[in-house]
This record gives C-alpha cells, structure tokens and sequence, in this order.
C-alpha cells in the first residue's frame, strides 16, 4: 500500500522531496511525515535555495512572535494562570520560561546601563583636585545676602580644609610606607589579623600608585615580600581598589552587565523557599522555579514600562508600578497555589522578606566578585 501524505504541499515539502529517513537523526520516517517526530526537522532532501532559507527564518520569526504575545497577554492578564497551564503541558502556546525572562532581564539592565551616563563618573573622578588656596579671606570678601548664608559657606570650607588636613596625612604615611617598605611590612604584619589585612592594603596601594609596582612578583624581587596566599590576596584587591578609584564609571557599568546572569543564580535559591513554603502542594521544585520565572519576568516588563513613562512624561513612576506588581504578586499567588487570604498574605509577608534579604545579599557578593576581578 502507498503511504501519501494527508495534506497537499509545495515547495522543498513537495513528495518528491521525502525521505524514509531523518537527515538529521536518521529517525525512521513515513513519506507522510512532513517533519521528522523525533527532532521536528523538516522531512527534505531539497537543497536549500535563498527563498527556502528566508521562508524558514521568518517562519521561526512568526512563530517566535506569536508565542511572544500569547505570553504577554496571559502574563499581564491572568496572573498566575500561566505557570499552571504550562506546568500542566500547554507549552507550545508559550515562550520558554527562562528564555523570556533572561532576554527581558538583558534589555532591561542594557536600558539602565544607557540611562546611567557612568562615563561622567570617570570623568570626576580624573578631575577631582584640591586646592590650597586661603578661601577665608576671599569669603570675607563676598557680599551674603544673610549671615546664614555665610555660616553655610564657612561650613562647607572647613570640610574642604578637612579633607587637605586628610591628604597631608596619607600622604605622610605614603612618605613612611615608601622611605623603607621592608621594615613597614614587618611592622604592619605583626598586627592582628582584620588590623594587618587592612594595613597591607593600605601598603601595597601605595606601593602600586607611587612606586610603579604592576605585579605581586616585582614586591616580592624589589622589597622580600614573602609570596604567602595573604599577601597574593591582598595585592590583587590594592590594585582593584585603585582601577575603581581611578574609573568607578566603568566599575559599575561591568557589575550592572552582570545582573542578569546573576538573576538566574538568585531566583533558583528563592525558589527553595517558595518549595518549603508550599511544600504539602503536590509541585515539584521546577513547577515552582517556573512560577517564579513568570513573576521575574512581569516584574522586568513593569520596569521596563516605568522606564518609557519616565522619560516620555518626565515623572517618577517607579513606586506606582512596584505597588502594580506587589498586587499582581498576591493575585499569582492565590491562582496558582489556590490558599485562602490569610494563609497567602502571611506566606507573601515571609517570602518577600527572603526575597529582599536573599537580595542583599547577592548583590553584596556580586561586587565582592566584581572587585576581585577588575
């Protein structure tokens, strides 16, 4: 009996152009199979032509497009109902999860990235100065329109003098450090442990900034510093210190560029939370990994909103989408785990505190890791 194929079709999808067998996962096919069950490729032994290929791209594209706005509309409009559907095998009807969300925690942290102009903070940072100019006198000379104003002015003077009294004593102590390095190490190194890992920074910042040490190898051949894993450490973090001093622009802007990897290391540790919380529902964890993935991601979409009615109507917008989503947050809640009001409120209570703290905490270890590797 002939095997024909069920609908009538055109192109590199013609008859003529199937094969018993996967081009690509060699998965044994019917001539009625127009895609291989077992890896979807198209079953085609046509070579590609210039319009087969934009056929395929845009197709993806479409198809892509669609998934996107079917998510959007269920996300913004039935919260919580998402992840259940998907959960519950509805997933072709759906962007991945982690896809949607790693690509809306990238645009978003590009948009901040071009918001902050970090380039500035460089910029200050080369022409910061101080000037040793006797500004009493000059003030004296200037007409205020009160005595407040004035006292004002002399205030801000004195932290100005505070600050060069200030820099006459690092530089003192950098006049110390490098008059004989050795016989300071020693004495630094003696010290308890917080005091001495403290000093040594002090030590090697200046031995890298007024000295020209570029490497840990050039301290320890110039001065006999002993190659120890503490001294290598300490080093290492000098010269970071002095890279952020000298560009804490481009500091900030390598840390923000890392937010959005560091997201999917911090919602899967949130996730175990949610787990325990919830853990007489039958869910697994990833049930609630992708829940949480889906609040992530409407979170973004709010911020990203914020952002456009920021800079169309110049206001702040920032609190009212938050409140948005602290209302949608309870509402997902209640659909998915389906708890009662009091039960969900005091679980919501815990779990945004865990977020925030388990927020903290991450992002004091991301510029930890940040400063480490500048």
């Amino acid at each position: 009996m002939e095997n024909k194929p069920t609908v009538k079709t055109t192109g590199r999808y013609r008859l003529q152009y199937r094969d018993v067998q996967c081009l690509n996962c060699g998965h044994p096919l019917d001539l009625s199979d127009k895609y291989c069950p077992n890896c979807s490729q198209a079953n085609s032994t046509k070579k590609l032509t210039i319009s087969d290929f934009f056929e395929e791209f845009f197709s993806n594209v479409l198809s892509y497009d669609s998934k996107l706005l079917q998510t959007l509309t269920a996300l913004l409009w039935r919260p919580g109902k998402i992840s259940k559907e998907y959960i519950s095998g509805k997933r072709l009807s759906y962007a991945n999860p982690f896809r949607f969300l790693l690509s809306l925690a990238i645009i978003y942290f590009l948009i901040m990235g071009f918001e902050n102009d970090f380039e500035s903070l460089n910029k200050n940072a080369r022409e910061s100065s101080f000037s040793n100019v006797d500004l009493k006198k000059e003030i004296d000379n200037i007409d205020f329109k009160s005595g407040e104003e004035k006292k004002n002015a002399l205030v801000i003077l004195d932290s100005i003098q505070l600050e060069g009294t200030i820099k006459t004593i690092i530089g003192q102590r950098d006049s110390t450090i490098l008059s004989n390095p050795k016989k300071y190490y020693n004495e630094i190194n003696a010290k308890s442990y917080f005091s001495r890992l403290s000093s040594k920074v002090e030590f090697f910042r200046t031995l890298i900034k007024k000295d020209s040490i570029f490497t840990f190898q050039e301290s320890e051949e110039k001065y006999n510093i002993p190659k120890i894993r503490e001294n290598e450490i300490v080093f290492r973090l000098s010269k970071s210190f002095l890279k952020i001093e000298d560009q804490p622009g481009t500091f900030f802007n390598e840390i923000i560029s890392k937010l959005p990897f560091a997201t999917f290391f911090f919602l899967p540790v949130f996730t175990i939370f949610i787990w325990m919380v919830y853990i007489r529902k039958k869910y697994t964890y990833t049930d609630h990994l992708i829940f949480t993935f889906h609040n992530q991601s409407l979170l973004f979409i709010l911020l990203i909103a914020s952002y456009l009615v920021n800079a169309v109507f110049k206001i702040d917008s920032e609190f009212l989408f938050i409140l948005v989503f602290a209302i949608y947050l309870y509402k997902a809640m209640r659909n998915f785990y389906q708890q009662g009001r009091v039960k969900t409120i005091i679980k919501y209570v815990f779990l945004n505190s865990i977020f925030f703290i388990l927020g903290v905490i991450s992002i004091i270890v991301l510029i930890a890791e940040s400063v480490f590797t500048y």
